[in-house]
């Protein structure tokens, strides 16, 4: 593929998601009853923060051909469980309360090594708001990376890397000055990272590190990151995933639905499609987050050029 033709996709027209909100709801208002909190994720967040405290010190002296895997298998799937409960709390969707969410984020933040969930959550609300606007939505690749990451071999290293790019691209493209909510994340995710290494050691601490990096990266559950809104068909810019990786993924794989409802939790996401199948089932959409990943990689025509863009005027309209 020639540099020439590796550009993205420009679109004249709003995101599709507020319009076809305004349609389903035309049709179907009983959907609204889906809005809400969801209590639930309260639990779980608490149960595997409290496991993958447990891994931890049974990591602690491990021998390293059980280490990496645990870490890859365990503790990177669980790890990307609670970075998508720290999706699900900047929605506000587990209490009714702000301040509840945003303590239960940075509490989920706490084993996954890395400072994230408020920072997160301020940039989340903006991909929502303004999908695909140039300058705003830090979800889309930067020009660098279209440039460099142009075939199989650096689309494998892109996507084993994609912890860093979500992190420092935001930083790189829009810098936020940080908040007290962002100073109160770091400073709870660094003390409990120096916790765990006073009393468990060094090699506790990198487990926990290790299954962020890992299960954010060339793993099966991150497949979501490029099956979400990657232009595998012309004009299509967000895609549903309908297969068991939900069930560790906070349903996260129900994209469309959750594009079109942000108020809807995790829970109840999958009533959406039921209650209004013509809308969902006749887009394109994926039942295998590791064919995503192979396609995106294998394919010369895909890459991270592959997204819809909008000029930073259609914010204006928004």
């Amino acid at each position: 593929m020639s540099t020439s033709t590796r550009e993205f996709s420009w679109s004249e027209t709003d995101e599709p998601h507020a319009t076809r909100r305004k349609l389903i709801l035309a049709k179907h208002p009983e959907i609204q009853t889906l809005f809400g909190p969801e209590i639930r994720t309260l639990p779980i967040v608490l149960a595997i923060v409290t496991f993958q405290i447990c891994m931890a010190w049974w990591m602690r002296e491990a021998p390293w051909y059980i280490f990496w895997p645990c870490a890859y298998i365990i503790g990177g799937t669980l790890n990307h469980t609670l970075q998508l409960a720290v999706h699900e709390l900047s929605h506000n969707l587990c209490f009714h309360s702000i301040i509840g969410n945003r303590l239960l984020g940075i509490f989920a933040n706490t084993v996954t090594g890395f400072p994230s969930a408020v920072t997160f959550q301020r940039y989340h609300m903006e991909h929502h708001q303004y999908q695909g606007v140039d300058g705003i939505d830090v979800d889309i690749p930067t020009v660098a990376e279209v440039q460099f990451f142009v075939n199989a071999l650096h689309k494998t290293l892109w996507l084993f890397l994609q912890p860093a790019f979500y992190a420092l691209r935001p930083l790189a493209t829009k810098p936020k000055d940080p908040g007290m909510w962002e100073l109160v994340n770091w400073m709870t995710a660094i003390s409990f990272d120096a916790a765990i290494f006073h009393f468990f050691g060094g090699r506790s601490l990198l487990y926990l590190v290790a299954g962020t990096l890992l299960g954010m990266g060339l793993h099966p559950a991150a497949g979501h990151f490029i099956a979400e809104h990657y232009e595998f068909v012309k004009g299509q810019e967000t895609y549903s995933y309908y297969g068991p990786l939900n069930f560790v993924n906070f349903n996260v794989g129900y994209h469309n639905e959750h594009h079109d409802f942000p108020k809807i939790p995790w829970s109840r996401l999958s009533q959406v499609r039921k209650m209004a199948p013509e809308f969902y089932d006749t887009m394109p959409s994926y039942t295998s987050y590791v064919k995503v990943m192979w396609n995106y990689i294998m394919d010369p025509e895909i890459g991270p050029h592959s997204r819809v863009k909008r000029s930073s005027k259609m914010a204006k309209s928004e």
